[in-house]
């Protein structure tokens, strides 16, 4: 499969040290695409006019002027340097996710601290694209950017922890599949997520009303409080022998009866992220 691939060849490369490795290529586009299949038309309409001013960016490296152009832009441009050598878009490093520990009671209060976290920047990019007199490349960048940061927030371990790196500290095997510097958090962004994308009906399709509102009711706090939720009930506890808060082995293992258990949880994090993603769009540009 094409993200079992990518992540043969990719993972000696990236080394997975930082928590901001986002959902990968395959999950942010099946997101952005449910978002885009259920906005309405109106809504559309302006997606693709701010989609064709992304070129303003100036990051011929990272197109971005389709829905999944879009999606995996917030990513792309991590690497990108201006002419004095320093990172252009390192100031959105804390963007891609918030650490808040799943052992502690939920607060945003330190992991958000100064604002500086994935559903504070949610909120601040719909505050932008509402705004109709914001020059038009900065509305362009504030929707790549929210496309992108509404993906993460359901990946768990974006938005819930235990002071090892979103999961990345933690060596881990996936049924048979060891490859070098494999780890809890590349499997949820990877491997598990294809999988659960893979498995069953199409995600990208458009859902009827009354379900979109049940999955989609709530706020961007709301939001990070249920997918540090699934961090603690899910990610870990399946990882660490149903106790989430156990010290961590060297390497865990996700045996396959483990993983048939966990894939449900995993396609609903997309299913509603793109959901999510659809009801700001429409709230913002609708």
């Amino acid at each position: 499969m094409k993200i079992l691939r990518f992540v043969a060849a990719a993972l000696p490369a990236f080394g997975f040290a930082a928590p901001a490795s986002a959902y990968w290529e395959f999950g942010h586009q099946t997101v952005a695409r449910i978002a885009y299949a259920n906005v309405a038309p109106r809504t559309q309409a302006a997606i693709r006019k701010l989609l064709a001013e992304t070129p303003r960016l100036d990051t011929p490296e990272c197109p971005a002027t389709t829905i999944e152009g879009a999606s995996t832009w917030a990513d792309c441009v991590k690497p990108l340097k201006g002419p004095d050598g320093k990172s252009r878009f390192g100031y959105a490093y804390n963007w891609h996710f918030q650490d808040v520990n799943i052992c502690q009671p939920f607060t945003l209060e330190e992991a958000c601290k100064d604002g500086n976290c994935v559903s504070a920047q949610i909120t601040r990019d719909v505050a932008i694209l509402k705004n109709r007199r914001a020059p038009a490349k900065e509305r362009a960048q504030a929707l790549v950017f929210l496309i992108h940061f509404v993906g993460d927030l359901h990946q768990p371990l974006h938005a819930g922890e235990k002071n090892d790196k979103g999961g990345n500290d933690v060596a881990a095997v996936y049924g048979s599949y060891s490859p070098k510097r494999f780890n809890l958090h590349s499997i949820w962004d990877g491997t598990l997520a294809e999988r659960a994308i893979t498995s069953g009906p199409s995600l990208v399709r458009r859902y009827p009303a009354a379900e979109k509102r049940r999955i989609a009711a709530g706020t961007v706090t709301d939001w990070s409080r249920e997918s540090w939720q699934v961090a603690h009930d899910v990610v870990y506890a399946s990882a660490l022998n149903g106790d989430p808060c156990a010290p961590s082995p060297a390497k865990v293992t996700l045996d396959e009866a483990t993983i048939e258990r966990i894939v449900p949880v995993a396609r609903l994090e997309v299913e509603r992220g793109g959901l999510r993603l659809a009801k700001l769009l429409d709230e913002a540009l609708g």
